[in-house]
């Protein structure tokens, strides 16, 4: 029997519910029936919106689809003046301050505080812009991840852009593809840094070199079911497909339509590929495919570049991101910024734009490491443009513990998470930064923290992940995390190791320090990356390695902040939750 979301997407999905949304945000919050809020909240995310947690109820998060993260500087302003105008809730976040935007670790933006009754001038100003929220969420292609920089990165091997616009075009909105039986994540590679991450994406391009008719041609490797949710990570599979640039999209269209028909529609714990590759393994994908799909003769895999690979790979010699300055193919440069967390407050949004475009940049990429990327500075204005003021909040040479945090939305506004994240993965990074000595040789250090099992900071391909949880510390219920160590792809992708459960919160960057110290002692020289050093360990002893501690560090957000309204708010009380409102920041009278 089909579960209970497939009878609601059955009823209406799509591109249907813009006009239900319109609807709604004509008549305001009240107008969405209560007894079908989760009904709609699901069918929202497809034009994509999130309702907010418990204690913020007529507020949602809205995300915006960037494909592969790039954007123009006009776009990019656009978003911080929508930030600004219409992401500002009732309490100011003590880091961030009112208004900002959040990059996400799948190249997107995410806007808070978004009420229904603002959501057809929030679009009006996005699709003035040429930007877009349709199929940013929900059960259906999601924005595609790769490259910002492709077509203009000097260490590439195809120019992947004209094919992802492509792809963009042919399944947005698309009827055959709207209804997926989840979320169907894709992934095109055409460097040789492996920047598009696709061993945790359902479907993967990954570039390659096969000899087809006497003649060396370069295209992808075709890779299916990777995923990292629900504490049963799968790198993709190879399912033994090379495909040309001019094929991608038939092959992707035949991939989506197998997910289509024979995805689980019953269970939707068990809805993702991943699972049906584990059913089927990669050898029947392949033959479906072939047989009902397809119409001509895939062949079969060619040579990989997968040894060249550095992004989030964990290597000595390389860093593995696109932060400093780089060079293009046409003798300019991109810089990329760090963002620490993916959160830049309004004003910096625009300001960064602004700057971008004084420097005659046509082009802005969101990475997924939740930095930001400016192409097109001239050498003659490099050294001006590093000079920028913006560049000392975000910095083309940040820390290394600055530099690798990556941080999920946390209980600021998700239902989902476990512990508060965002501000609290900042003050980490601040504290290890100022009391903790880098070890030698180590330019970048992943610090991932996610709220909860959902693993949208990627815990699992950190160097140390973290991952939400609840233990007791003095008799009292107190915010922890699970650790993890030695995750990261490249070559040969590893997922992190468990190696130390419900850490206080308090505690972990006491374990952070402790455990840097004795990689930094035991470790066999500076050209032992911290990966090589956790996989060269047995489970025993990475076990050992470390101990949590209480240091000079200081947890503000140590208690339950899953109970509050806003873990900000001077009374985080639920009682004392101004949702919802009347759409204007009132909240809506009481029946009393």
């Amino acid at each position: 029997m089909p579960s209970k979301v497939e009878r609601w997407k059955d009823e209406t999905y799509g591109m249907e519910v813009r006009d239900h949304l319109l609807r709604f945000a004509e008549d305001g919050w009240d107008a969405i029936p209560e007894d079908e809020h989760d009904a709609w909240f699901e069918r929202f995310k497809w034009w994509g919106l999130y309702h907010q947690r418990k204690g913020q109820e007529s507020y949602f998060m809205m995300r915006i689809g960037t494909p592969m993260g790039r954007m123009t500087p006009e776009q990019l302003r656009t978003v911080g003046e929508v930030a600004r105008e219409y992401a500002t809730g009732p309490v100011e976040n003590p880091e961030f301050g009112e208004a900002y935007a959040d990059f996400t670790t799948r190249q997107s933006i995410q806007l808070h505080w978004i009420k229904v009754e603002d959501i057809p001038d929030i679009w009006d100003e996005l699709e003035s812009a040429g930007l877009s929220t349709i199929q940013a969420c929900g059960d259906s292609w999601r924005n595609i991840v790769g490259s910002p920089v492709a077509g203009r990165d000097a260490d590439e091997l195809i120019d992947v852009w004209p094919i992802v616009q492509e792809l963009h075009e042919t399944f947005k909105g698309n009827d055959l593809y709207t209804n997926l039986p989840r979320k169907w994540k894709v992934a095109m590679t055409g460097d040789r840094r492996g920047s598009g991450q696709g061993d945790i994406n359902d479907l993967a391009f990954e570039p390659a070199i096969k000899e087809l008719d006497g003649e060396e041609v370069e295209g992808f490797n075709v890779n299916v079911g990777g995923g990292l949710a629900r504490k049963e990570p799968r790198f993709a599979r190879d399912i033994d497909v090379f495909c040309r640039p001019e094929n991608a999209t038939d092959v992707a269209a035949g991939l989506s339509a197998l997910f289509r028909d024979y995805g689980d529609r019953e269970d939707r714990f068990n809805a993702r590929i991943k699972f049906l590759v584990d059913e089927w393994g990669p050898e029947k994908v392949r033959s479906v495919l072939q047989e009902e799909y397809v119409d001509y003769e895939l062949p079969t895999a060619g040579e990989d570049l997968r040894d060249e690979y550095d992004y989030n790979a964990g290597r000595a010699d390389a860093a593995g991101d696109y932060i400093g300055v780089h060079d293009q193919s046409d003798g300019r440069n991109f810089v990329g910024l760090s963002v620490l967390v993916g959160r830049m407050a309004a004003e910096d949004v625009i300001d960064l734009a602004d700057l971008a475009e004084a420097y005659g940049s046509e082009m802005i990429g969101l990475t997924q490491r939740q930095n930001v990327i400016v192409g097109d500075i001239a050498d003659e204005d490099l050294d001006s443009f590093l000079a920028e003021p913006l560049l000392s909040e975000h910095s083309p040479d940040p820390h290394p513990f600055m530099r690798g945090s990556i941080a999920c939305t946390g209980t600021e506004y998700c239902s989902l998470s476990i512990v508060e994240t965002k501000n609290r993965m900042v003050r980490y990074g601040r504290w290890l930064r100022d009391n903790v000595p880098v070890p030698e040789g180590v330019e970048d250090f992943h610090i991932h923290l996610s709220g909860c099992t959902a693993s949208c900071a990627q815990p699992q391909i950190a160097d140390i992940s973290l991952r939400g949880m609840k233990t007791r510390k003095d008799g009292d219920a107190v915010e922890a995390f699970d650790v993890g160590l030695g995750g990261g792809l490249g070559e040969n992708p590893q997922f992190a190791d468990w190696v130390k459960m419900r850490v206080p919160a308090d505690e972990v960057p006491g374990y952070i320090a402790n455990l840097l110290e004795t990689y930094e002692r035991e470790r066999a020289g500076p050209e032992e990356s911290f990966r090589d050093f956790v996989a060269d360990r047995d489970e025993d002893d990475l076990a050992d390695l470390a101990e949590g501690e209480e240091t000079s560090y200081e947890d503000p957000y140590l208690g339950n902040t899953k109970m509050t309204w806003y873990p900000y708010a001077e009374d985080d009380d639920m009682n004392a939750s101004p949702a919802p409102t009347d759409g204007h920041g009132e909240p809506l009278p009481s029946d009393d």
